[in-house]
């Protein structure tokens, strides 16, 4: 009698596991076609024909790559023509705040629903527009690992200013959030927006780069590439800027983080040191590259920790 009902406890708790797994797949996959499906409010390249420093036929063609996940990361390869891909909340819930975002992927390639448009998905359900930008990778021979995505980042930005009215945004409230190199491009465009990188295109280039606040997400490289990534003593990339200008920022980063959490450790130290609100969590476990996909455990849970943020920087 006891085997029995042990067996039929352990059944039930099963099939209660595998209705919970099938569940959580189908919310995830629901999340995923409603993103690809919403229509943008607008799309727009970046670059007025080339962008700087491009040079036909050195990249291959640009091509997506569905994972083998569920549900499946598409990866982008290839970019040479930079986009941005604006989605916009629903009128009754705009907030007039806007968040450019940078999906990560090494610099190599662009992990564009699962740190791209699943993020404006959620974005947008808290009245914020969401724009997805599309910028180049894989990195340029012979150049800085991530100065074409910067200068990407830049123009976007400028652009998404110049359009501010039209989207229905407040230009006083334009952010950026990235993940993984997607996060080192927001901590460089958010410390480097007044580096000259490219030549003016139109009048947009005359609009400030700067962004109004910064989420940089299980960020990588800050101590440098090739830096031991868990050393306390190794101090940030020489290119990360810290100044009384520098934007306000959220970092969430998890302690098991392979690629090291002692980057976004140095970082709101550094950040604190000068005076600029910084909120910093970091997570027991989770790794790196969750998103938002709850199946990862609490670390892709940093959004709703983001959400009270933005409350209460008044975004």
């Amino acid at each position: 009698m006891r085997t029995f009902l042990f067996l039929a406890i352990s059944t039930t708790f099963f099939s209660f596991y595998v209705f919970a797994v099938i569940a959580e797949e189908v919310h995830y996959q629901g999340a995923l076609t409603m993103n690809l499906t919403k229509k943008p409010a607008a799309e727009l390249k970046l670059w007025q024909g080339s962008a700087p420093g491009e040079k036909a036929g050195v990249i291959g063609e640009e091509k997506a790559e569905p994972g083998k996940e569920m549900p499946p990361i598409i990866r982008v390869h290839n970019v040479t023509e930079p986009t941005l891909t604006v989605y916009q909340p629903d009128s009754e819930k705009a907030t007039g705040t806007c968040v450019l975002i940078f999906p990560g992927g090494g610099y190599g390639i662009l992990a564009y629903n699962h740190e791209g448009t699943e993020i404006a998905h959620w974005l947008n359900s808290l009245g914020i527009t969401a724009v997805v930008v599309k910028y180049r990778v894989p990195r340029r021979a012979g150049q800085p690992k991530h100065l074409a995505p910067l200068q990407d980042a830049q123009r976007a930005i400028r652009l998404v200013r110049q359009n501010a009215e039209t989207w229905k945004i407040n230009a006083k409230k334009i952010g950026v959030l990235g993940f993984s190199a997607g996060a080192h491009l927001t901590l460089m465009l958010a410390t480097n927006y007044n580096e000259k990188i490219y030549e003016p295109v139109d009048n947009a280039d005359e609009l400030s780069a700067r962004p109004d606040f910064a989420v940089p997400i299980y960020l990588a490289y800050a101590l440098g590439e090739k830096a031991d990534q868990k050393r306390v003593d190794i101090p940030l990339e020489e290119d990360i800027k810290i100044t009384k200008e520098t934007p306000p920022m959220f970092l969430s980063i998890c302690d098991d983080d392979p690629i090291g959490s002692m980057g976004s450790v140095q970082l709101y130290m550094k950040l604190r040191a000068t005076g600029i609100p910084c909120e910093l969590h970091i997570f027991v476990k989770g790794g790196h590259g969750y998103g938002i996909r709850t199946n990862h455990g609490p670390a892709a849970g940093w959004n709703r920790l983001c959400e009270d943020w933005l409350k209460q920087m008044n975004l």
